[in-house]
Parts: C-alpha cells; structure tokens; sequence
C-alpha cells in the first residue's frame, strides 16, 4: 500500500515538472529579446576609437540565432551573424562645430524557431581634434647683411581637420632677432656672430602650428643655412596640378611665386617653352619681379575638326644670373567645343528671317485690304447715271434710254406700252452690269482681314516666345519654327489672290520688324 503511494507522488511530481516545463518554454518564448552591453554609457565612442562586443537574445523557443543589421549600417562597420560587432568611427563623422553625432542602428535577431527580435541603439560619436600635420620644409637660406624672409610653405602645414592653423614661435629656441608671425612668415636679419657660426654648421629652428579653436600643437622644424653656393632658383604653381583639362573658350590661370637662395635680387627671367605655337607669349604676365600670371583663352578654332582634343606640354623656367635654371613641365589638354555664339547667330537668323517674311507678307496683305477695301467702296457706291428698264409686253420687252439735247445729264426712261402691258423699272448696280459682285469682293476683303490678324497674332507669340538667346536654344525652337512657316504657307494664296513677284519697297530694318512685332529682340552688339 505504501508502495503504491509512492508512485503516485512520483507520477504526479513528474507530471508538474513536465508542466513547469512546458510553461517556462511558453514564458520565453514570448521574451525572446536581444541583449546589449549593461556598461554606463557604452553607447558613446569617441572618432578613432574602436567599439567592440557580442550581442546576445535570450528567452525564446531556439538557442540557435542569426543576427544581422536591418538599417543604419556603415561600410567601415563590421558585423557577422554570430553577433559579433566592430566599429571604429572615422572622424569625419563629427567636426568642430557639431562635435556629436548620433548615428542610429537597428539590430535583429532571429532563431530557427521564426521568432525575431529588432532594437534600434543609438551610438554617440564625440569629435576628437586631431593636431596639425608638419611636412619637411624647404631650408630657410640666409644672407649676409640682408634681411632675409622667409614664408612657411602652406603646402606642408595642414590640420586634418581643416581647421584654422596659426605658427607660435618657441622664443628659447629661435635665435635673436628673429620674428616668426602668426601667419608664418620669418624675418631674420642675422648679425655678424650668427651668420659666422651658421656658416660653420647649419642650425634648425623649432616652431608649434596650433589649431583653432582647439589649440592642439605640433612641433615643426626648419632648418637654418647661409647661401655658400648659387643654387638655382625655385618657383611654386597654384594651382598645383600636372595637367590641366579645359574645353575651348575657357579661361586658364596659374600663378607663379619664385624664390631664389640667393635673393630675390639673383632673379634674372622667367617664361615659358610651349610644343604649341598657337599659344602666345603675350599669355605670361609680369605682376612683380617674384610674381607672374599665366593667363590664356584658347579661342573656338584652336582645335581644329576632326580631333576631340588637342595636347601639348608647357615648361615654365626660372633662370637665375649665373644661369642657373629650374623646370616644371605641365600638359595642356584642350577640348574640341561647339561655338555657341556661332550656333546662336544661326538660330537667330532662323528667328528674324521668319519674322521678315511675316513682315513682308503683312505688308503685301495691307496693300491687298486696302485695294480691296478701294473696290469694294466703287462697287458699292456704282454708276447713278445709268438705269435700265425692262417691260414685258406679250412676249416682247422694249428698253429705251432717252437723253435730251438740251441737259444730256439729265436721263429718262420711255416704255413702250400697248395693250395690256406690265412695265418694271429696276436701277441696277454698276458692278452687276460690268460682271462683278459686291458679295465677292467682301469675301475676299474679310478672307485677307482674317488671315492678316491670324499672320499678326502667331507673329506677336513667336516674336515673344523666343526673345531670348536662352529659348531659341530650346529642342521646341524649330518646331516652332516650322509651324509658324507653315501659316505663311497659307493654302488661300490664290483666293487671296496675291503677286508671287511682288517686292516689298520697304527694308526690312530691326525698327520696322520692332513695329510690326513689338516684342522682337534684335540682336545685341555683343553678340553679333
């Protein structure tokens, strides 16, 4: 009986463990959740600073996980499906005037069971002022009983960042009378005792280039040296580029700053040796004796069809009293291009012939209304002095025009009446008599007028709609073109009944064009 007991008790304890189970396998899987790193502020990385973890779930029906990023991710991140993460932010991703920047990620996980997670987390990426960069410098060759200058070449001194850079001088370090400014320049004007000295051994001189505002330093280095022996001179381009790509009609400008070791006074020419003689020697400018220009246009012909570009190399050389010279050799790729001014003079051409014809062909329907408009006032007004009288009598009809000698202005009309006799008098126009119509010369007269207003009303919408050098550059120009020549082309010539040899009397000036399409824009000076 005991027995039996105690297998009861473990049969039910089985079965509520097996329930316990089941329940705590139901509770996870409704948790299923990602975990992230539980440090204060782990979120927060600072620019060049790597961030490295293993995200991990729990809860859930599965153990078996993928994870991956479902929006935000950089390419300079790194993230597997095992949940490893790595990221080491660059720092161009903050600067000196936004020095945080939030970039948000969205994390997922999913396990074999179906079941996915997503949180999205916020990175905070704190700005880090890196120091200005120092390259080698050019020495600094003095002379004697000369105030020498010296400018820090910008070229060499520059802050990843990009920001402002000033030079602070190390006061235990430079020699006496020395200057050193905060744009970089060096004045020294070495004594007799410096100079000796220098000329046993050359000395270096440190200096700190400093950022703004955030006055991290770099130490530079410059070296000290007197002039023992004439060296060439030396000459910098700006901008410094090797080759130079430009289409024709496009202004090219370099600038050339020379130096000499020796003193600028050693300086004896500067020019240029170019493979292309097209490019004039008139392009180099002389602004001082350390400073030149080279500025050149290379006009529409330059490159000449059916080439697309044409190369050629240019060296610039100074050359120093003793002969002493320095090279820098730059290629010149000039580019094939259409000259719009020509393609504008043509279209405008295009653009004014149309409106001359317009003109002319007003001016030959102007003449046509007023003859008509002439004719039709005659036709209207006819011949008072002639009547007619048409009676008919049995089958016979007797006219008789009867003039007195006494007044013959003064007309009658006689009608011969016999019997029973019906007599009709009836004064006609004069236009009836000779074969012509009133009716038809108003059509006529209104068929002119109509297509005279029509002629002038598309005239004053095309003379506006392409005043402008910038619309009749547009792919709807000719086409417009072409329908506004195809109402010149008017089917009714005939009706109307216009001379295919008429010339117009008067020229067809931009002030008479002006007067008929108020709108027309002639063409400017500079553009002709």
């Amino acid at each position: 009986m005991v027995l039996k007991n105690v297998f009861k008790i473990l049969f039910v304890f089985s079965v509520v463990s097996y329930a316990n189970q089941a329940l705590a396998q139901d509770s996870n899987s409704t948790n299923f959740q990602l975990i992230f790193p539980r440090e204060s502020e782990w979120n927060v990385i600072e620019e060049g600073k790597e961030i490295n973890f293993h995200l991990q779930t729990k809860g859930g029906k599965s153990d078996s996980v993928r994870y991956s990023i479902s929006s935000g991710q950089r390419k300079d991140m790194k993230f597997d499906s095992l949940g490893h993460f790595v990221w080491t932010p660059g720092f161009d991703v903050a600067d000196r005037i936004n020095t945080v920047k939030t970039v948000p990620i969205i994390f997922e996980g999913v396990n074999s069971a179906g079941e996915s997670a997503t949180k999205e987390i916020q990175f905070r990426v704190l700005h880090v002022n890196r120091p200005p960069i120092v390259d080698e410098l050019r020495p600094f060759y003095v002379q004697y009983k000369t105030q020498n200058t010296y400018q820090i070449d910008m070229n060499s001194v520059r802050d990843p960042d990009g920001d402002p850079i000033v030079f602070v001088p190390i006061l235990d370090d430079m020699p006496q009378t020395m200057k050193l400014t905060a744009a970089g320049e060096i004045i020294w004007d070495p004594s007799v005792k410096q100079f000796t000295d220098l000329k046993k051994a050359p000395r270096y001189m440190e200096f700190y280039v400093e950022d703004q505002p955030g006055k991290a330093r770099t130490k530079g280095r410059l070296k000290l040296d007197v002039t023992q022996m004439d060296l060439a001179p030396d000459f910098t381009v700006v901008p410094q580029v090797s080759v130079i790509r430009r289409p024709e009609n496009n202004r090219i400008n370099l600038r050339f700053a020379l130096s000499d070791p020796n003193g600028d006074d050693d300086l004896a020419s500067f020019n240029f040796i170019s493979e292309n003689k097209q490019v004039p020697a008139s392009a180099l400018v002389k602004n001082t004796p350390t400073s030149y220009e080279f500025i050149w246009e290379p006009t529409y012909d330059f490159v000449k069809d059916p080439f697309d570009t044409l190369s050629f190399n240019i060296t610039f050389y100074a050359m120093d009293k003793a002969q002493n010279k320095k090279e820098k050799t730059i290629r010149f790729v000039i580019k094939n291009t259409v000259d719009e001014s020509q393609r504008d003079a043509y279209v405008y051409g295009l653009y004014k012939g149309a409106l001359v014809n317009a003109w002319g062909l007003l001016e030959q329907m102007q003449e046509k209304e007023t003859y008509l408009k002439k004719s039709y006032a005659k036709a209207k007004k006819g011949k008072r002095s002639r009547s007619l009288l048409n009676a008919g009598l049995g089958a016979t009809t007797g006219v008789a025009p009867q003039f007195t000698k006494s007044d013959p202005d003064l007309r009658g009309y006689i009608t011969t009446i016999g019997g029973t006799t019906v007599a009709t008098i009836g004064t006609l126009e004069a236009t009836e008599v000779i074969g012509k119509s009133t009716n038809g010369l108003l059509e006529r007269f209104n068929y002119v007028l109509q297509k005279k207003n029509e002629l002038q009303n598309k005239g004053d919408v095309f003379a506006r709609e392409y005043a402008q050098k910038s619309a009749r550059r547009t792919p709807e120009f000719i086409r417009k073109l072409d329908e506004f020549k195809a109402l010149m082309n008017l089917s009714g010539l005939v009706a109307l009944e216009l001379d295919a040899n008429w010339e117009n009397k008067k020229e067809a000036t931009d002030a008479a064009i002006k007067r008929a399409f108020k709108d027309f824009m002639p063409l400017a000076k500079d553009e002709s």
